[in-house]
């Protein structure tokens, strides 16, 4: 039987970013509780919610080989969510100015048939710019980022607000961090490209 691939995301970001590696893949909405646990650490959160969300659906497609993706996001030490409304996107902009924000991206690779698991954790550096509050403004006048961690949308409008961003794997940011995924997509013997 052929194993197929499916992304446990309902994100548009991370559905992008997978058809960039041009295997076919089926994508499923997990529903899981994405609440950090008491002290848990961003690099722990998301490598847990990452092989949650796999495992969640291994169940629904037991033939699949199931990738989880999970991201958070910290400044100065303080964790920082999907903002929701834009009145906390504003918060969180202003907090970040200036600052350095540390991005954790976690990817996990499920055989739904075997329980095999492997997985990754990529940070990312993003060094903000001083931020005014007009300039905030304007950018969440242009941009729709209320369900990106910390506010931001790196790869549109976002990068105006940057001064650097450091990372091994520059679409770790976006949300699935494809170099590391490619190399857990090795270790089940899925070639990319194919």
């Amino acid at each position: 039987m052929t194993i197929s691939l499916l992304l446990a995301s309902s994100s548009p970001y991370r559905r992008e970013l997978l058809a960039r590696l041009g295997l076919p893949f089926l994508t499923a909405s997990p529903e899981v509780d994405e609440a950090p646990q008491a002290g848990e650490r961003a690099t722990a959160l998301v490598e847990r919610l990452a092989r949650l969300k796999a495992q969640t659906l291994a169940s629904r497609f037991p033939d699949s080989l199931i990738i989880g993706s999970d991201q958070a996001a910290t400044v100065g030490g303080a964790s920082v969510g999907k903002p929701a409304t834009r009145a906390a996107a504003v918060a969180q902009l202003q907090a970040a100015s200036g600052q350095l924000a540390v991005f954790q991206t976690g990817v996990c690779v499920l055989d739904a048939r075997s329980g095999r698991v492997a997985s990754a954790v990529v940070p990312t550096l993003v060094h903000f710019r001083q931020l005014s509050t007009a300039l905030i403004e304007r950018y969440l006048a242009q941009e729709s980022a209320l369900d990106c961690a910390g506010s931001f949308k790196s790869e549109s409008l976002g990068i105006a607000l940057c001064q650097r961003i450091s990372s091994e794997d520059p679409t770790a940011l976006v949300g699935l961090p494809l170099i590391a995924l490619v190399s857990l997509l090795h270790e089940f013997g899925v070639a990319v490209p194919g």
